[in-house]
């Protein structure tokens, strides 16, 4: 009897528990088969593309697939080794290195073999019904653009997240939202049935940027050939809708191709025009004029004295490549005379030309939201010497980018008016805001046509272009090496101008960094790619000619283009085509 109520008891008891755990409390065992069979595979939402402000695209995402393999099933299997060597060398993988990695990960379930390869190429795989290779849907990043755009562009990583340039700056705009779904797998996870969506993919917003491709490309073109034509270390070009500030195109050189990551290189990574700073170099002598006009201690007719064509200051001699004598203002612009835009400078003082620099924007973020952007050191001196305003007269003693020297620029391609630049489509029209008067804007926008004139002799008639007037200023500086000071032998040559002058469409910057050869000036080097990529423009734009006949192309210049060097020998040493000066 004691026997029999034992084992009546243990009957109970375990009639008990299993109505327990299978009416009662049930939803544990559910809960330990779930856990056993049932996932939640996340379902990748595609990121938003980048395209053009016509729609082009300028980076998308495109289907591939990923194979990976479970390690413990190919072990379990390996009669099909030979087959799984022969995948592997069709993947371009090496075999004896891969049957290593699948020993080092013998424990594991999981394990890449390659990602984000074209689907003919994984399905080619597929078809050898392997044991333990599987593959599963990704999304790879495609620019087909290529190095013409990657600088702005940027790229992701390779899972889809933004790493640099716009791609990194609208991370959280281009990404999409994943999905879910629950799916029951067996033990070494192969489908028995998918249960359905419990949380659908949201796709990435697509961006619109301001770029037009072809200008992007035209643009881009004109420099790789120019930079390589001058041996030169780097290049930079902006393009700007002269009407509503978009940026047009902005390219630099060295570049690399993101669609191959093994060309990447250091050199290339950088987008020169927003993050580069420089000295302007005589660029600047426009915003100096403006100054001047503005003083009321000058105006169109003041006849400034250059003769003898040097002077001193600081005890340190600036000099004119020659003696340009008595002239006027539109003179010194359009022969970038030093001794004028000095005399002009410490006549003025350092204060009225520093209100104009910063009104157009130098020393000021942008705003466009870009990773890295600069905004340029203008300088604040307490006090300031003959030779720090002599400096800041013809650009020297303080830096900028690029994209900041071409959005001062668009100030007077719009007579006064500062606007906005953008990066992305502007839709609507944009008014800006005056910083210089009309009347004086208009003034220094005449000064600017004399520097391309041929029959004034102007530092950058290579910038003409047919059919069009044209508007800019050279500029070439000593390269500024920081803790070793001015390279008397490396150069940086710019040029900055609008076309058309009556009603301008694009403003151009281009600046090349350490020019080889006997040609070095920015009337010399950058004009002539300014040049290009403005008469492009005009075409692609639409720009009706506004001369029944060619204006006059780039040529020989009737004088030596401009150098504006740090003056570091004394002056009967210097050679006599080459006008100094520099941060004094």
């Amino acid at each position: 009897m004691f026997v029999f109520v034992v084992i009546v008891a243990l009957l109970i008891v375990i009639g008990w528990k299993v109505a327990d755990l299978q009416v009662l409390h049930n939803d544990v065992l559910q809960q330990q088969g779930d856990a056993r069979t049932l996932r939640n595979e996340e379902i990748i939402a595609t990121r938003g593309n980048i395209v053009d402000r016509n729609g082009e695209p300028l980076a998308l995402s495109t289907p591939v697939l990923t194979l990976w393999l479970n390690p413990k099933e190919i072990l379990q299997s390996p009669e099909q080794g030979e087959q799984l060597d022969e995948a592997f060398a069709s993947l371009e993988l090496d075999p004896a290195q891969m049957r290593q990695r699948i020993l080092e990960n013998s424990a594991r379930e999981f394990m890449y073999v390659k990602r984000r390869i074209p689907p003919p190429e994984a399905q080619a795989v597929l078809d050898r019904k392997l044991k333990g290779v599987y593959a599963q849907e990704e999304y790879k990043r495609f620019y087909p653009m290529g190095e013409a755009a990657v600088h702005l562009i940027g790229l992701t990583n390779n899972d889809e997240i933004g790493q640099e340039g716009l791609e990194l700056a609208y991370e959280d705009w281009l990404k999409g939202s994943p999905g879910n779904r629950q799916v029951i797998k067996d033990r070494i996870g192969r489908l028995v049935r998918d249960m359905g969506v419990t949380a659908t993919a949201v796709r990435g917003n697509d961006l619109v940027l301001s770029i037009d491709s072809r200008l992007q490309y035209l643009a881009y073109k004109a420099l790789k050939e120019n930079v390589a034509l001058r041996h030169a270390k780097a290049g930079t070009a902006t393009v700007l809708d002269a009407r509503t500030g978009e940026v047009l195109a902005m390219v630099s050189q060295p570049s690399w191709n993101p669609n191959n990551r093994q060309s990447r290189n250091e050199n290339g990574l950088v987008n020169r025009a927003m993050v580069n700073l420089l000295e302007p170099g005589s660029t600047i002598k426009t915003f100096t004029m403006t100054a001047a006009l503005e003083s009321g201690k000058f105006d169109m007719n003041t006849i400034i004295d250059t003769s003898p064509g040097r002077v001193v200051v600081d005890r340190r001699v600036l000099k004119d490549p020659v003696n340009y004598g008595p002239s006027t203002l539109s003179r010194i612009i359009a022969k970038s005379s030093q001794v004028g835009a000095i005399k002009v400078g410490l006549e003025l003082g350092h204060e009225p030309m520093l209100d104009v620099l910063r009104r157009v924007g130098f020393g000021e973020n942008i705003g466009t939201g870009f990773p890295g952007e600069t905004s340029g050191v203008l300088p604040n001196h307490e006090r300031w010497s003959r030779g720090e305003t002599a400096s800041l007269a013809y650009g020297y003693g303080f830096q900028v980018t690029p994209l900041q020297l071409a959005q001062a620029y668009l100030v007077y391609a719009n007579r006064g008016l500062r606007k906005p630049v953008s990066l992305l489509r502007v839709d609507a029209p944009v008014d800006g805001y005056r910083v210089v008067d009309a009347s004086i804007a208009q003034l220094v926008v005449s000064m600017l046509t004399g520097v391309v004139s041929k029959e004034l002799g102007g530092t950058g008639v290579a910038a003409n272009i047919p059919s069009y007037h044209v508007a800019g200023k050279s500029g070439t500086t000593w390269l500024y090496v920081p803790g070793r000071g001015y390279d008397n032998r490396n150069y940086i040559s710019h040029f900055a101008g609008f076309a058309p002058v009556d009603d301008p469409r694009v403003v151009i910057v281009v600046s090349i960094q350490e020019p080889q050869g006997k040609d070095v000036g920015g009337g010399k080097v950058s004009a002539p790619v300014f040049a290009q990529i403005a008469a492009g423009a005009m075409r692609i734009l639409d720009v009706p000619p506004e001369l029944p006949e060619a204006a006059a192309v780039a040529g020989a210049l009737v004088v030596d283009d401009e150098l504006d060097l740090p003056e570091t020998m004394p002056a009967e040493e210097l050679p006599a085509d080459i006008g100094s000066g520099g941060a004094l």
